[in-house]
């Protein structure tokens, strides 16, 4: 098919398979969905067990998908050969894959005309892999965005066709990180679908390349000889999940807001209580004082640190060391 065909082609409304899971995935296939394009079928995780009650439960692009009433596929893997089949018979234009959390395979990457493409949470190379957002907090970056990029047989190694920054203000949460980049991958998305044929996608520089290892819930532990800084954007990094946490005594103490206070800590013990009123919980650091200033005790609620202070199951007194 000559250039001029294929523009005309491309100018109809696409035919997208869009391949997602979480919710950053379906506010991206909500906005493909309002768009010119066709989505002419979606692919998403095996519904997982959730809840007290372990009870099977779809994902939201699942139920994204249900409600416009488009064929969904589960499942388990995409090297099945009758898998293929079924997205062969299909003859989608494109996939479009966002947080899917499945592998796809080469004989699937070579499936649509224009190639399966990336919405991924990070300005590529810079931390490439599983957890991009929380990576980008914890390391102090003072910017991330969303890459747009042409997938390959690597882990989110293929060319780049749009890349869009954004800042990451000293008060966002990886919740609040998480939902702004969803909105920002979802209209770049978008944007870039209409200019697919015509863009000329960029290498990634591989000395530039960062791995975004997958979080555990030990990484959240909060160690009392870090600096403050280094602390506090722990508790950025780990909110909602797994929740930066630090022992008092018998007790585990979540933390899921905090800030740096500029103090002189050099006459105290790190983990030592410096300060415990309606302002927050100081603790000293290596470096300055971090202030806790909502918490969660075992058993409890989340509630400002004020609220926990006026409570009787606590106890704070200065000078004491956690």
């Amino acid at each position: 098919m000559d250039k001029a065909s294929n523009a005309m082609t491309i100018a109809s409304p696409l035919k997208i398979i869009f391949a997602g899971t979480p919710v950053f995935a379906a506010v991206a296939l909500q906005a493909l969905l309002e768009s010119p394009y066709q989505i002419i079928a979606v692919y998403t995780q095996p519904d997982r067990p959730a809840g007290r009650g372990r009870k099977l439960t779809a994902s939201p692009v699942k139920e994204l998908a249900l409600q416009y009433n488009l064929p969904v596929h589960q499942p388990a893997s995409l090297r099945d050969i009758q898998e293929q089949d079924i997205l062969s018979q299909m003859q989608p234009d494109v996939i479009v894959v966002a947080a899917y959390g499945l592998l796809l395979p080469p004989s699937v990457l070579q499936i649509p005309r224009l190639g399966c493409i990336n919405i991924h949470a990070s300005l590529l190379p810079r931390w490439r892999g599983a957890a991009p957002i929380q990576r980008a907090i914890l390391a102090g970056d003072e910017k991330t965005g969303v890459t747009i990029m042409q997938m390959e047989k690597g882990l989110d190694t293929g060319p780049m066709i749009c890349k869009v920054a954004c800042p990451i203000q000293l008060t966002d949460t990886t919740a609040v990180l998480h939902d702004r980049l969803a909105q920002l991958g979802a209209s770049t998305i978008v944007t870039t679908l209409s200019q697919l044929l015509y863009s000329q996608p960029e290498m990634q520089d591989e000395t530039l390349a960062t791995y975004a290892h997958k979080i555990t819930k030990e990484e959240a532990r909060l160690d009392w000889h870090s600096s403050a800084n280094e602390l506090a954007r722990q508790v950025r990094a780990f909110n909602p999940w797994p929740v930066a946490f630090a022992q008092h005594g018998e007790q585990v103490i979540r933390v899921w807001a905090a800030a740096v206070i500029e103090k002189d800590v050099r006459q105290h013990q790190p983990g030592e209580i410096l300060q415990a009123d309606v302002n927050g919980i100081d603790i000293a650091t290596s470096q300055n004082a971090l202030r806790l200033l909502k918490i969660q005790l075992a058993g409890g609620r989340m509630l400002p640190v004020a609220d926990i202070l006026n409570g009787r199951q606590h106890d704070f007194t200065v000078g004491k060391i956690l």
